[in-house]
């Protein structure tokens, strides 16, 4: 697929806001697609927030705005609708996995089928990718912030993704297991991650020449 002139729309939270980097607006994975390819691309990203409906309300609202809630304010014309989200499901959400039937915000599967839905509806002509989340610091033994164990390991929620997103013949893009950005590892971590979650300006470029190449061959 040719980028040049495309309608690029990027739905995320704090890694597409551009957290970890100096000057979003120039760094950012998917900013790069509209300076050095000329798509027409916009970010939807505000950090904290997660694919599935909390459960117990956040300390700021912001943080609560799960993803298929923010689907209405996105522009209306699209040629390619980008996910990236899940990380923060996983590091301090509270609504359960669920199963592949389940259909509401309200678990981690039924989340992601509206979402995916409710873009497909609002963008029936537009390419939806997915991508996976990235690798995280200390992600096998993380506790979230309401002190219980995550009901999953980051990994589960990654193959809940991939699953709901084969449902409807999206296309995947898996950073989890593509991207090589692995902030357990020390060199890795300061080389693309340095506060263990976030890309830095190398993470960010990593990110989008997969992208970038990923896209090219839709």
């Amino acid at each position: 697929m040719e980028l040049k002139k495309r309608k690029i729309l990027v739905l995320g939270d704090s890694i597409t806001e551009g957290c970890g980097l100096s000057d979003p607006d120039e760094q950012a994975f998917w900013r790069l697609l509209a300076i050095r390819d000329g798509a027409a691309v916009k970010g939807y990203g505000i950090g904290g927030t997660r694919i599935a409906r909390q459960r117990t309300p956040s300390a700021e609202s912001k943080y609560d705005r799960y993803f298929s809630s923010r689907v209405p304010e996105m522009d209306p014309e699209a040629d390619i609708v980008i996910v990236f989200g899940g990380t923060n499901d996983y590091g301090h959400g509270d609504a359960p996995l669920g199963r592949m039937s389940d259909r509401t915000e309200d678990t981690f599967y039924g989340a992601l089928h509206c979402l995916y839905l409710s873009l497909l509806e609002k963008y029936p002509k537009a390419l939806i990718v997915v991508l996976t989340p990235l690798h995280r610091e200390k992600e096998e033994q993380m506790i979230n912030e309401i002190g219980i164990r995550n009901v999953g390991t980051l990994a589960d929620y990654v193959d809940i993704i991939r699953r709901v997103a084969a449902y409807y013949a999206l296309p995947v893009l898996d950073l989890y297991r593509y991207s090589g950005i692995q902030p357990n590892e020390a060199g890795l971590r300061e080389r693309y991650a340095p506060d263990g979650l976030h890309p830095n300006e190398a993470g960010h470029e990593k990110i989008y020449n997969l992208l970038k190449s990923f896209l090219e061959t839709l």
